[in-house]
C-alpha cells in the first residue's frame, strides 16, 4: 500500500503532462496539417515570416506551392504557412453599424 502512495504523484504528474502539454500540441499539430491539405490555388495566405501573397501553384512531391507576391513569385514549403494569421487574413468583414 506504501508502494501505491508514493507511485500516485508521479502518475498523476505524467497525466496532468499529457492533458495540458501533449494533448494540446498534437491536436494543434493535427489542425495545421489539416490546413496544409487544403490549400488551394487563389487563396490568399500569410506565412510565418509575416510575407502576404496568393497561391499560383501546389507541388505534392515536395510540399511546396509558388506564391505570388507584389515583388514576383517565391516557392515557399506549405508548412511555412501560418494558419492562425491566414485566417485572420481572410475572416470577414463585419458591417459597421
Amino acid at each position: 500500500m506504501e508502494q501505491l502512495s508514493s507511485i500516485l504523484p508521479i502518475l498523476a504528474m505524467f497525466a496532468v503532462v499529457y492533458f495540458f502539454m501533449i494533448a494540446p500540441q498534437m491536436k494543434k499539430a493535427k489542425n495545421e496539417k489539416k490546413f496544409a491539405a487544403e490549400l488551394k490555388r487563389g487563396d490568399r495566405i500569410v506565412t510565418l515570416s509575416g510575407l502576404h501573397g496568393k497561391i499560383l501553384e501546389l507541388n505534392d512531391k515536395d510540399n511546396s506551392c509558388i506564391i505570388e507576391t507584389l515583388s514576383g513569385k517565391l516557392k515557399f514549403d506549405r508548412a511555412a504557412i501560418s494558419m492562425e494569421r491566414t485566417k485572420i487574413l481572410n475572416k470577414p468583414k463585419e458591417d459597421k453599424k
